[in-house]
């Protein structure tokens, strides 16, 4: 058992000091064969693998998977796939028996999966030697209770909160948003957002939606299967619904929703807006707090929700700068990387998944980098990775796993290692270009591919 001091107990006795090569987490649970050092690692070269054939990072050692390649969207052959962007999504079934990837033109398409020897197979209902095309619209989410069940919206009917169910191929209305008594009502161009929200134990799901597209919407729905529907117009500041408080939001000014993410337990909605941060909505309550970009308080950069917990990359003094914060008092941060080198490093972007959570949001939240400038140099701790970070507080472990080998090509955003991590968190999901060897679409747009590593 390994001994180590809580981090808020040595926050403050941290100055200055800048830690490399030390390999002071190798061996600890839960990952206890990946590399914990905080050297520079360089890349070796490689070239595309072979679909569903396992190999090893030549670099960390861990075993690895591509699961895509230029014929798996039958749809679109020849055109790249992409895993969902936001890193909010869940897209691995709850017993990791499956996942999905999308496809340029929005397909969702669903492989079956075998953990133990790490191969992709068709579903029931697919061709063989073809990924299932689901009828839901780009952007589900997983049930985390149910492995045959995933959540999200029809293209035909955008305004109604769908399952699917695997088994039977069957699509079912869980609530239609416009019998939520919404106000003003809905116009006859709105449409919903591909942000589908759904909690650890399946009894609330949620959406945003009002506008005519992302960044232009007015409602947060809110739906409890047993309590009904709850909304917040965040334009005209209405709070209301079939249960919980109602009246004007406190704390909040008038704006449009760019995504609304809801946290795992239900009990939060964090809402992203353009050119301003994000506000976060206590869901049973008026209560709005507001996180500004330029605040002080970091509000910028990716994040992740849990049950009631977020993370997030300060990047105040260092790229790989990871922080904490309770939905509850978004002011109180707790940093995850500590000691901080100095001078800091830059030029590394964070995107973070935390699919894998528990209850008490205390297990490793993952994540991938890569350079915001598309610059392939790697000169520095971290560049270019799929890792996790130690949330516990009982120290700063960072668990390092393989090379995403993805080059940044402004504005393709299937360039960028966007990825998910799988409920057992044993399964690391993500896109890669591979050093931009995929080549290009007969378009001239960037080709990718999903790959899977798997974290031990």
């Amino acid at each position: 058992m390994d001994k180590r001091t809580p981090l808020f107990a040595v926050l403050g006795l941290i100055t200055n000091v800048t830690l490399v090569g030390t390999a002071w987490g190798q061996g600890i649970q839960p990952y206890p064969d990946a590399n914990t050092d905080r050297l520079i690692h360089q890349e070796s070269p490689m070239s595309p693998p072979v679909r569903n054939v396992v190999f090893t990072d030549p670099d960390f050692g861990e075993t690895m998977l591509r699961a895509s390649d230029p014929t798996t969207n039958f749809k679109l052959p020849g055109t790249y796939l992409r895993t969902e962007d936001s890193g909010q999504a869940s897209e691995w079934a709850t017993d990791t028996s499956k996942f999905y990837m999308l496809g340029k033109g929005g397909q969702v398409l669903v492989w079956d999966f075998n953990p133990m020897t790490m191969q992709t197979s068709s579903p029931a209902g697919a061709k063989s030697g073809q990924p299932l095309l689901i009828p839901l619209r780009p952007g589900p989410s997983f049930s985390f209770v149910d492995p045959d069940l995933i959540y999200g919206t029809v293209s035909t009917t955008p305004l109604t909160i769908a399952s699917y169910r695997f088994s039977t191929a069957a699509t079912t209305a869980v609530i239609d948003t416009k019998t939520c008594g919404l106000q003003p009502a809905l116009s006859a161009t709105a449409v919903s957002d591909d942000d589908v929200s759904v909690t650890l134990d399946d009894s609330r799901v949620s959406i945003s939606e009002g506008g005519t597209q992302a960044g232009k919407h007015m409602f947060v729905v809110v739906y409890d299967k047993t309590l009904g529907c709850r909304w917040y117009n965040t334009q005209t500041g209405v709070i209301s619904g079939q249960w919980g408080a109602t009246g004007l939001a406190v704390g909040s000014t008038s704006h449009l929703v760019r995504h609304a993410i809801m946290s795992r337990g239900g009990g939060y909605m964090v809402i992203q807006v353009d050119n301003f941060g994000w506000y976060v909505w206590n869901v049973a309550t008026l209560n709005v707090t507001a996180c500004p970009i330029g605040s002080g308080a970091h509000c910028g950069g990716y994040a992740v929700e849990g049950n009631a917990t977020r993370i997030d990359g300060e990047g105040a003094q260092d790229d790989m700068q990871v922080e904490r914060r309770p939905l509850s008092n978004i002011s109180q941060t707790t940093q995850l990387y500590y000691p901080l080198p100095t001078p800091g490093y830059w030029g590394q972007t964070q995107h973070f998944t935390w699919a894998n959570v528990d209850a008490n949001d205390s297990v490793p939240v993952c994540l991938s980098t890569y350079n915001y400038e598309g610059d392939t140099e790697i000169d520095q701790p971290f560049a270019g990775e799929i890792l996790c970070v130690e949330t516990d507080g009982l120290a700063s472990t960072f668990w390092r796993f393989a090379h995403n080998r993805a080059v940044w090509v402004s504005p393709y955003v299937q360039t960028q290692p966007l990825g998910d991590v799988s409920r057992d968190g044993k399964f690391f999901l993500f896109t890669s270009n591979w050093d931009t060897l995929l080549g290009l679409a007969s378009d001239g747009t960037p080709l990718s591919d999903v790959f899977i590593v798997k974290l031990q």
